[in-house]
């Protein structure tokens, strides 16, 4: 008999990895665009907003419950549940403003349709990142999973970089703005088609459950995810609570930080159209709004995966340092009048969210001892999807009646969190077994 392999087959991982990816890639695409395509259709900015703040509502909600479904239901059949959730949502979502892009739908009845098709993406594709996770986890030793997770996570903060980038090259002749999104509704049915005939429903050589992945937005890469083992013998134990004292601190300053970071991506779309006058060029705005949520990307990626394992930072460290760089692009942003300026400080404002997050999850995990690691990592994947919810929305509101009230919010938030986290977040202390 073959002896079972410690690690899953290049061929098996490319599968996992594309299906990680195109959920990325393809809603900051989206999210690229959309500023663009409301001013074609003269919808106010905060509806337009208020649509991705209805995906990241739903993510936020059914997010645990297809990360429990996903040891009764395997793996494989959840990765295809959101798989299926993404690329019919971005077809029907692409047809439904192409129809009203071309004028066959009213302006407002279009982003009603388009709001419920959205409703697939929050919905299901949430079924598909733990369901990956669960499916490594379970498939590899433990002395390769960390590696086996951390590339199939990094598939998401590629994705935020790749979406925006490609997104200005898919606005083709006949279908102009939309084209985005039917193109990455063929390259998730590739996705599924590759998932059927690729990836086998074999039977799990390790109990293992996938983390709960934060709403995919261009912020960079999300956290590095752990998986939950399961022990059936494991004695009953108190949950923790969002109000235990060792974790809390970390959690408001992940709340606080987090709504900055959701109103800085909400409202850079509307500025880049207004500053660079291009309301009615919404062609050529979507374009540069690709580049500069490619730009901080690739700032949030320079953070995360260059500056922190570099200078080797703490958690607090790398929250204070992270939130003051935050201000300083913030400030940078709402101030700026030329493209060079909005590029320059939006990815230095990246730069300091990309610090920022990783260190406030960080600091909530080495809070708790090992046993309350699922929990914890719970709580902040749900602190980081909530922040989407409202604050997008309230940011556009705000910078509709003057650009600096939104701008001025952003930074009040991190200047507090400096303020206050200088006394309140703890020098790290070492997890207990």
């Amino acid at each position: 008999m073959a002896k079972p392999s410690n690690s899953i087959a290049a061929d098996r991982m490319a599968v996992l990895f594309a299906i990680m990816l195109v959920a990325a890639a393809g809603n900051t695409a989206m999210q690229s665009i959309l500023p663009a395509i409301g001013a074609k259709l003269h919808i106010p900015d905060v509806w337009v907003s208020l649509a991705f703040s209805w995906s990241a509502l739903l993510w936020v909600l059914t997010a645990p419950h297809w990360a429990r479904k996903s040891d009764k239901h395997g793996r494989k059949a959840l990765m295809a549940l959101g798989v299926v959730g993404f690329f019919t949502s971005m077809a029907l979502c692409g047809l439904t403003l192409w129809a009203g892009l071309e004028g066959l739908l009213g302006a407002g009845f279009t982003f009603i349709v388009f709001a419920i098709f959205r409703s697939l993406y929050g919905g299901l594709g949430s079924a598909s990142p733990p369901a990956v996770q669960a499916y490594v986890a379970s498939r590899t030793d433990p002395e390769h999973r960390t590696q086996a997770l951390s590339l199939v996570s990094s598939s998401f903060g590629l994705g935020t970089v790749i979406g925006p980038a490609i997104a200005p090259f898919f606005i083709l002749p006949i279908v102009g703005l939309a084209g985005p999104l039917l193109v990455f509704a063929l390259i998730g049915l590739a996705v599924l088609v590759m998932l059927r005939w690729r990836l086998p429903n074999d039977t799990p050589r390790f109990a293992a459950r996938g983390a709960i992945a934060s709403y995919p937005l261009s912020a960079g890469p999300a956290e590095p995810t752990g998986e939950e083992e399961n022990d059936p013998d494991a004695p009953d134990q108190e949950p923790l609570s969002w109000r235990d004292s060792r974790v809390r601190p970390w959690l408001l300053a992940g709340f606080f930080g987090g709504q900055a970071q959701a109103m800085m991506l909400g409202v850079i779309g509307f500025l880049i159209l207004d500053r660079l006058h291009l309301r009615l060029r919404p062609d050529e705005g979507a374009a540069i709004t690709g580049i500069v949520l490619m730009g901080g990307a690739f700032a949030t990626l320079l953070a995360q995966w260059g500056l922190i394992p570099l200078l080797k930072l703490t958690p607090r460290s790398t929250v204070l340092a992270g939130s003051i760089l935050a201000i300083l692009g913030i400030l940078m942003t709402g101030l700026a009048q030329d493209l060079h300026a909005i590029v320059i400080g939006f990815a230095t404002g990246s730069l300091g969210f990309g610090l920022f997050r990783p260190g406030f999850a960080a600091g909530a995990s080495l809070s708790v001892p090992r046993r309350d690691q699922g929990a914890v990592a719970g709580m902040t994947a749900s602190i980081n999807g909530s922040a989407y919810i409202v604050s997008p929305a309230i940011g556009v509101l705000l910078y509709n009646w003057h650009p600096m009230l939104a701008y001025g919010l952003m930074a009040g938030f991190c200047a507090w969190l400096v303020a206050w986290g200088w006394r309140a977040l703890r020098q790290d202390q070492p997890r207990s077994a």
